[in-house]
């Protein structure tokens, strides 16, 4: 199988599974939390969030379908994200978990919005190199948060590398920086296919090797299992970008005021 239809592929199926974990539950799936406890009409939220996952996950799955799916998929996590996530960063500018909890769900968007670019017959916005190139710069943003997280919560990073691995903080630096570089890359438009490539392995290993174990041994509190899944999730958003195509530096062209001109003359 292609590699770009596997990477739409596992990401379908892993959106189809959040709204599953969260139908079944009853609450929210891994990826829709952080809503307040005392927020009126909550659990409507939940199953509201559930199904768009449930729903737009399957319609990814065939052709027709893909694109609005994936649009509404996109739109859906982007107000989510305003309105759950960033006043946290309102709140509480200077704490690094914020980003990081934010860069989260900006990676799921930013695959969301890369698969509508693909899948979408227009090239208008939010299609067209403008999309993509906005929804790169998400991601390569929500790259750096990791990366800045690792150093700012050495203290919770480092003991999550497995223990057959020597030096723990050696690898939690090692990790840090490369989500630092790799993401500073894809904001900047340099090498974005590489380093996106870089990324998804890298959140793919992290996947399998710290929480595939405790996954494994079922010994997950209910905070890992949280984690493991955001985690999962992530890797799937994360190989979507890693086989996307990037617009090229410089591809993106905005009319001239020649240019302006010009059309103002043909359309009075």
């Amino acid at each position: 199988m292609h590699w770009k239809r596997a990477s739409h592929l596992f990401f379908a199926v892993t959106m189809i599974a959040m709204g599953v974990i969260g139908l079944l539950g009853g609450s929210f799936a891994p990826i829709w939390n952080s809503v307040p406890k005392d927020l009126p009409g909550r659990e409507s939220l939940a199953f509201a969030s559930s199904l768009v996952s449930l729903v737009t996950g399957a319609g990814l799955l065939a052709r027709r379908s893909a694109a609005p799916a994936a649009l509404i998929l996109f739109l859906a996590l982007l107000a989510w994200t305003l309105a759950f996530k960033v006043p946290f960063i309102v709140h509480s500018p200077l704490e690094e978990v914020t980003y990081q909890s934010c860069g989260e769900n900006a990676v799921l968007i930013a695959a969301a919005w890369l698969l509508y670019a693909e899948f979408a017959r227009n090239r208008t916005f939010p299609a067209g190199d403008l999309g993509l190139r906005i929804a790169y710069l998400l991601y390569g943003l929500a790259l750096i948060a990791f990366g800045l997280s690792h150093f700012f919560y050495l203290q919770m990073t480092a003991p999550l590398v497995p223990s057959w691995l020597p030096a723990h903080v050696f690898w939690a630096y090692l990790t840090g920086g490369i989500y630092l570089a790799t993401g500073l890359a894809i904001a900047l438009g340099l090498a974005p296919h590489f380093a996106a490539f870089v990324a998804a392995i890298q959140i793919a290993l992290i996947t399998f090797l710290v929480w595939g174990p405790m996954l494994l041994a079922g010994n997950l509190t209910a905070m890992h299992w949280q984690e493991t899944a955001v985690s999962w999730a992530l890797t799937a958003g994360a190989w979507v970008m890693a086989t996307g195509s990037p617009p090229a530096t410089g591809s993106i062209r905005f009319p001239s005021r020649q240019g302006r001109l010009a059309l103002s003359d043909r359309n009075p």
